[in-house]
C-alpha cells in the first residue's frame, strides 16, 4: 500500500504546473458512437490503433500529465509490443483507470442516475495498481430538469464518489472525483451555480465522513455554464468567474488540484473558459485549475486519422496543438491569435 506522501506526491504530479490529463476510458459502446462518425468498424484492434496513435505521439508529455484508460486499454499494447502502460510511463505521463460501472437508473426518481461499480472495487483497484495503473476516475452525474436534481440523487451519489475515493486510497490509487452537472437543458447559469454548489457541498460532506485524504485526490468538476437549449448564453468571463466563485465557496484548499471536463463544449470553447479562470484569478486560486478532457482534445485528432495509418501523423499533430492551446490556459496564456498562429504553422 502507497503511504500518504506517495499519493501526494502522484496527485501534485497530475496537476503540475501547465500540464492536464487526457481523458481516453471511453467505454466500447461510447467509443463505437466516435467511431460511426468517421466510418471505422468497433473493433478491438481498431480501438487499439487508435489509442496507440494518441499515446505515442511525439512529446505529448510535455502538456499531459496523465491520461485516463479504459479496463481494456490498460491490457492493451503498442504496435512494437510495448504495453501502454509503460509507454506512457516512458513519456513521463501517469497512467490511470476509468473504475466505474456507469451511470443507471435511480429506483424512485425519474430522470436521474446513480454510477454503480463500488461492489468488488477494493479487488479491482489492487488490480490495476498491480498493472501499473496511479491514479482512478468515477464519473456521477447530476441532471438538472423539472423538479430535480433530488436530494436523494445529490447525496447517494456523493456518498458513491467518496466510498470509491477511500477504496482508491487504500489501494495506493489517487482518485478523481467528478461530479458532473450536465449542460443539457435550457436551465439559466444561475440555476447551474445553485445546483453545482449544492453538489459540490454535498460531495466534500461526504469525502471527510468517509476519511478520504484530500491532499491525495484531483477533483474533476464541470464548469459553472448556461443549458444548452438556454436561449440567454454566459459569455466567457461570466462562465469563469461564477465557476470560480462556486470552487471557492465549496472545495477545501488541502484538495490537489482541480481538472475540469469539458462536457459538451465545443474544443475552443472549453480552452477559452479555463484561459479566462486562470488569466482573471491569477494569483488568487488556493489549488491549481487545469484540464481533463476527452472529446475536446481527441476529436480533431479522431477526425484526421479516420482510422487510416497514413493519417497517424496528421491526428497526433491535431492531438498536440489541442493539448498545447489546452497548457497555455491552464496558466491563462491562450489566445485567439496563438490559436491561429499555430494553426497556420
Amino acid at each position: 500500500m502507497a503511504s500518504q506522501q506517495d499519493l501526494i506526491a502522484t496527485a501534485q504530479a497530475m496537476v503540475a504546473s501547465g500540464k492536464g490529463i487526457l481523458a481516453a476510458d471511453e467505454s466500447t459502446g461510447t467509443i463505437e458512437k466516435r467511431f460511426n462518425d468517421i466510418k471505422v468498424e468497433n473493433l478491438e484492434e481498431n480501438r487499439r490503433a487508435y489509442r496507440d496513435m494518441l499515446f505515442t505521439t511525439k512529446d505529448l508529455g510535455k502538456y499531459i500529465s496523465g491520461v485516463i484508460l479504459f479496463d481494456e486499454t490498460l491490457r492493451q499494447k503498442s504496435a512494437d509490443g510495448t504495453p501502454f502502460v509503460d509507454l506512457l510511463k516512458k513519456n513521463g505521463i501517469l497512467p490511470g483507470i476509468k473504475v466505474d460501472a456507469g451511470a443507471k437508473p435511480l429506483a424512485f426518481c425519474p430522470g436521474e442516475t446513480i454510477t454503480e461499480g463500488l461492489d468488488g472495487l477494493p479487488k479491482r483497484c489492487q488490480e490495476y495498481a498491480k498493472l501499473g495503473a496511479k491514479f482512478a476516475k468515477w464519473r456521477a452525474v447530476i441532471t438538472i430538469g423539472k423538479d430535480i436534481p433530488s436530494r436523494t440523487c445529490i447525496e447517494e451519489n456523493a456518498h458513491a464518489l467518496a466510498r470509491y475515493a477511500a477504496i482508491c486510497q487504500e489501494a495506493g490509487i489517487v482518485p478523481i472525483v467528478e461530479p458532473e452537472v450536465l449542460m443539457d437543458g435550457d436551465h439559466t447559469i444561475d440555476r447551474c451555480e445553485e445546483v453545482t454548489e449544492w453538489t459540490l457541498n454535498s460531495l466534500y460532506d461526504a469525502l471527510y465522513l468517509n476519511k478520504v485524504l484530500l491532499e491525495g485526490s484531483v477533483l474533476k468538476p464541470s464548469m459553472v455554464i448556461s443549458g444548452k437549449s438556454c436561449a440567454q448564453q454566459a459569455g466567457v468571463d461570466e462562465v469563469a468567474e461564477r465557476t470560480i466563485r462556486t470552487l471557492k465557496r465549496t472545495i477545501p484548499s488541502a484538495v490537489a488540484g482541480i481538472v475540469f471536463l469539458s462536457g459538451g463544449q465545443s474544443d475552443e470553447l472549453a480552452t477559452a473558459h479555463l484561459n479566462a479562470m486562470n488569466r482573471n484569478f491569477a494569483g488568487k486560486l488556493p489549488w491549481p485549475v487545469s484540464f481533463s478532457y476527452g472529446r475536446a482534445l481527441q476529436a480533431p485528432s479522431l477526425k484526421a486519422w479516420k482510422g487510416a495509418a497514413a493519417n497517424v501523423a496528421v491526428g497526433q499533430a491535431a492531438l498536440l496543438h489541442r493539448s498545447r492551446m489546452n497548457s497555455l490556459a491552464s496558466t491563462g496564456k491562450y489566445s485567439d491569435a496563438e490559436e491561429k498562429q499555430a494553426k497556420a504553422a
